[in-house]
């Protein structure tokens, strides 16, 4: 038989697993990689071969993920035995690449023996260790990959070339003799090189209140005790980061019990070999609570355990349970990965930096995710995830799709095949967009694509878009943002688009066909077109920019749109001084600078504004976040929108939240409130177009469907109403995943 398998099998041990079971089911033959697939010829008794493939199925390694197996009966061929051929490319197509992988348990043993892995910060094999981060070309062979330069000493190279070891063929292969070491560093002066003095010296540091600068899997990592309350705000301080939460790496998961619920979808995340910080609610009772300067008092906290060996080594030496772990990078700037310059950067304001020389070909951020409805969803797509591709229902070969100008993550073609980039950031910096040009060069060239069309965002002013538009002369397709987002639901489900869905696109800015900033919409949409079904009714967002990073601005401007008064008591009204008052009223009644919205997140950030909540923005988000965070799990009552000809009118629900935080209710029934009355009528409304329109499914994409409260309750109500509804999981719902829907809608106007 010929066995060709196709999907992620390269990287993550798969030769050897099929070694293994075609010697000990008496099969002869031989496996290889390609460019494209595993090939594996084989000759034996039809029921072993059947044996071996049932097992292929069940038994796979842990990371590997089978699309499909093909097998294709061929003249016999006798073998002495079993063997692993070497790779080699067969066409342009090609195999999976892995993402990064937790370094496994037996590895972990190895750190602990007396060989020359003891206490081995680089260990790892064929079923963990770098991959992604270190690649720089297929077919994955080390020559291919920053490995290169560390040739391997005997010991190693015997465990490579032995097809029954562990490390056969495992590409970053070394030890103390003959791999990437660690170098500790006080300033700018290099200290030592031993593990031992490294590992040392740097749990001191960190338990007596310091900050170090640590390089990781994917780029550079600031570390410090997280709960030391001193050392946190002056972390806030060097990466000028107020507010914006932290994430914090735990000794082990009994750690993470201590301070945060955990439940049984959180922990199987929380464990996998991706090893995401995972969104936790945290504990309340008196010595379960951890530092409010994580995460500015909020009820979640992101939380990771361990993935490379030096945390492990790292946390048999600290008292503390809990860092932080946070980028090493200075706010809108990507994560940094090239030493010298880290040591430029960030020796003036840490105490002790720690580096190694193996090269960061590829930089990740760490993956963020959160639990919703019982299922792991996205929120930042890197490290773990990362280039995994996602399956579609259209062919996609050759596209670019180049996506938002925040939360940036673009997309390119292959096939049948999705791969969508990591984590990229907001397109503001000159350092993240050049960080965003290179990565789309690499892509290119290591996934083989020959450009043939480009997708971008309607938004002329995008740096997305004007990167696509001077790109190269080819055929451009320009998408409309919130089409793109329902497009990117409907590519992960894998629908054809042969026929249409209701999509409610949430978010916070968007530009619409009439070119004003859309967010608050309903979309009839297939790949090929949508239309506006209903939608949030418009108000002013007088400067912009400017009111998104003050909600009282939105406010009062919303305020101002629906003729209500400005009440000196409202704490939106004292947040601004009579003379920014007298001003803004100015500018909406002569509409100078005064462009309008239909944006449900900035309708949010209204709502947070007048309740009191958040009245400065210091990260995408933080109004709305504060405001669900308050939410009352209990509260029953909602706050009713009126709805007329489409458009929904959010007066009433204004005029009941000042009435209510006049007569004093809580803030937390107000967000409940707000929350029920949204979810309300967005099951109405879907309800009344799908009866009319004869659709049966619902599509939620937009960054505020990463609210869990409005989710889960919007989920609840249009089930309820016998609705199919589909929600994200596999890529962000935020900007990070708009980018396959560019390259969706992109793929579908090509093929017709």
């Amino acid at each position: 038989m010929q066995i060709v398998i196709t999907g992620l099998v390269q990287g993550v041990g798969f030769r050897p697993f099929v070694f293994r079971i075609a010697t000990h089911l008496g099969l002869t033959g031989w496996v290889k990689n390609t460019n494209e697939n595993v090939i594996i010829v084989i000759t034996g008794t039809t029921v072993n071969i059947q044996n071996f493939l049932i097992t292929l199925k069940q038994q796979a390694p842990p990371a590997a993920m089978i699309d499909e197996i093909s097998v294709l009966e061929t003249e016999s061929i006798l073998f002495e035995s079993f063997t692993i051929h070497n790779s080699h490319d067969i066409s342009d197509q090609i195999t999976e690449i892995s993402p990064d992988i937790a370094v496994c348990e037996e590895c972990l043993h190895d750190i602990n023996q007396p060989n020359n892995r003891l206490d081995y910060p680089f260990v790892n094999c064929t079923n963990c260790g770098p991959r992604f981060t270190i690649i720089e070309n297929l077919p994955y062979d080390r020559g291919k990959t920053t490995m290169k330069s560390f040739q391997m000493c005997p010991d190693c190279h015997k465990e490579y070339v032995t097809v029954t070891d562990r490390r056969f063929h495992a590409q970053p292969t070394a030890c103390t003799i003959c791999g990437p070491y660690y170098e500790l560093f006080t300033g700018i002066n290099p200290v030592s090189k031993n593990i031992g003095i490294i590992v040392n010296h740097v749990s001191a540091c960190i338990d007596e209140g310091g900050i170090v600068l640590v390089k990781g899997l994917g780029g550079m990592h600031l570390a410090c005790d997280a709960f030391n309350e001193t050392a946190v705000k002056r972390l806030r301080e060097i990466k000028n980061r107020e507010g914006k939460p932290f994430a914090v790496m735990f000794r082990d998961q009994d750690s993470v019990k201590r301070y945060t619920h955990l439940n049984q979808d959180e922990e199987k995340s929380l464990n996998s070999w991706q090893r995401p910080i995972v969104l936790l609610e945290q504990r309340g009772e008196s010595g379960s609570f951890m530092n409010r300067e994580l995460n500015s008092g909020l009820n979640l906290l992101g939380v990771m355990l361990p993935y490379m060996p030096f945390h492990y080594l790292l946390f048999r030496e600290l008292k503390t349970s809990a860092i932080v772990l946070t980028s090493g990078n200075f706010s809108s700037e990507p994560i940094l990965t090239d030493n010298q310059l880290a040591l430029e950067q960030f020796s003036p304001f840490v105490d002790a930096t720690v580096l190694h020389n193996r090269a960061i070909y590829n930089r990740t951020d760490d993956s963020v995710v959160r639990i919703m409805g019982g299922q792991e969803r996205i929120l930042r797509r890197s490290r773990g995830y990362v280039p995994s591709p996602v399956r579609t229902a259209l062919n996609t070969e050759g596209i670019i799709a180049f996506g938002a100008e925040l939360t940036n993550c673009f997309c390119v073609g292959k096939g049948q095949k999705a791969f969508l980039s990591q984590h990229i950031g907001d397109l503001q910096g000159l350092e993240t967009t050049l960080f965003y040009e290179q990565t789309i060069a690499q892509f290119l060239r290591l996934f083989r694509v020959s450009p043939a069309l480009f997708a971008v965002d309607m938004h002329p002013a995008y740096i997305s878009t004007q990167t696509g538009l001077n790109y190269g002369k080819l055929p451009i397709v320009r998408v409309q943002h919130h089409h793109a987002h329902i497009a990117s639901l409907m590519a992960e489900k894998n629908l054809d688009g042969s026929h249409p869905v209701l999509g409610v696109a949430f978010d916070g800015t968007g530009y619409g066909d009439d070119g004003v900033i859309w967010g608050g919409e309903f979309l009839i949409s297939d790949y090929s077109t949508y239309h506006r079904a209903a939608h949030l009714q418009y108000f002013p967002l007088p400067g912009g920019d400017i009111s998104i990073r003050r909600p009282s601005r939105i406010a009062l401007s919303l305020l101002y749109s629906l003729g209500l008064d400005w009440e000196e008591s409202l704490a939106t009204h004292t947040d601004l001084c009579e003379a920014e008052r007298t001003m803004l009223y100015h500018q909406l009644d002569k509409k100078i600078n005064t462009p309008i919205t239909s944006s449900i997140g900035r309708l949010f950030d209204a709502v947070s504004s007048l309740a009191g909540v958040c009245q400065r923005v210091n990260y995408e988000g933080q109004a709305a976040i504060e405001l669900e965070n308050l939410a009352d799990p209990e509260e029953k009552h909602l706050y009713e929108f009126d709805l007329s000809n489409g458009v929904i009118n959010p007066k009433p629900v204004i005029e009941s939240v000042i009435s209510d935080m006049k007569s004093g209710i809580p803030v937390n029934r107000i967000s409940a409130k707000f929350h029920n009355g949204l979810a309300s009528i967005v099951a109405d409304i879907c309800g009344k177009i799908c009866k009319e329109n004869d659709l049966m499914e619902v599509a939620l994409s937009g960054g505020v469907w990463q609210n869990l409260t409005l989710l889960e309750k919007t989920s609840r109500l249009l089930e309820g109403n016998g609705l199919i509804v589909y929600l994200h999981n596999k890529v962000p719902a935020n900007d990070g995943g708009l980018a396959l829907g560019q390259a969706l809608i992109a793929a579908y106007r090509l093929k017709n």
